[in-house]
């Protein structure tokens, strides 16, 4: 159980008290009202009048954007002193998913991720919404699947799945391949941009990790093939010498003929003095 933490004294109730009323007043400098704001994050859940103030400044479109983002860091600051802020969080959720459509798109994303990764239902509502639907969408399509990946589920994997064949850009579709790496159903996916040699290398290394952890034994056929493929890229061919060395049946990599002798090969030829050093040790493991 977390520690209760101690009750502040008086002096600092005082300097808290000052630093509230210089963070909140909206004829104060907006350097000083942002320190301000920063020094009370502390005891913001020690009274409801100053909660409120906090989160009236957060929700307020007129408020400078600075002091606002400084107000959304100080209560995710006071969130994580989880005991003293039981009492605000269901007003710190809402408050939340109310900034999660905000006109301004810092304040909208930060205010999405943190519900993100509290798996708040309405968050991942409107981030699958706005990926089915671009002109309803609150962050762009790769910040949302980001978002997703941290709670996926059955529907967050669907649409993924169309993003990896349809993608916006590369960074969504990457975010895709990451979202998909927990999804089983994806093994063949992450066969097909794995092998694809067109795809993007990060890719395809996403593809190579993803796919060792959902079918090893399919990875590390594949792997096998990549090593003996002549035309196959040498950073590829890397990760799967890798692969083999760590992971392999390795009774049944040492009766593999033709893949020890194309180990050997490629070792001999590359300029990776890594991959020569790897192929060394792989082969004099297996007396070569």
């Amino acid at each position: 159980m977390p520690k209760k933490s101690a009750k502040p004294t008086r002096p600092q109730v005082r300097a808290t008290e000052t630093s509230l009323s210089v963070a909140t007043d909206p004829k104060g400098r907006v350097a000083d009202r942002v320190t301000a704001m920063a020094e009370a994050s502390m005891t913001i859940c020690e009274d409801d009048q100053s909660f409120r103030a906090v989160i009236n400044v957060l929700r307020d479109p007129k408020e400078p954007f600075e002091v606002r983002n400084a107000a959304l860091q100080a209560l995710g600051a006071a969130a994580f002193r989880v005991i003293e802020f039981a009492p605000c969080r269901s007003d710190y959720i809402a408050t939340l998913r109310a900034l999660a459509e905000d006109r301004d798109p810092t304040l909208r994303r930060r205010a999405l991720g943190t519900l993100a990764r509290e798996k708040d239902g309405y968050a991942q509502k409107k981030l699958i919404e706005g990926l089915k639907n671009p002109d309803v969408a609150l962050v762009s399509p790769e910040k949302a699947l980001q978002f997703l990946s941290y709670d996926p589920h059955a529907e967050a994997y669907a649409i993924a799945r169309e993003f990896v064949k349809k993608p916006p850009n590369d960074e969504a579709k990457a975010e895709a391949l990451r979202l998909l790496a927990a999804d089983p159903k994806s093994a063949p996916l992450f066969e097909k941009v794995l092998r694809d040699k067109d795809e993007l290398r990060d890719n395809r290394q996403l593809a190579a990790s993803a796919l060792y952890s959902l079918n090893p034994g399919k990875f590390q056929k594949h792997a096998r093939a990549m090593l003996l493929d002549k035309s196959e890229f040498e950073d590829i061919q890397a990760t799967s010498l890798t692969a083999l060395a760590q992971f392999g049946d390795q009774e049944a990599v040492g009766k593999d003929e033709p893949l020890l002798k194309g180990i050997q090969k490629l070792g001999a030829k590359t300029r990776s003095a890594k991959y020569k050093k790897n192929a060394r040790q792989f082969l004099a493991r297996h007396g070569r």
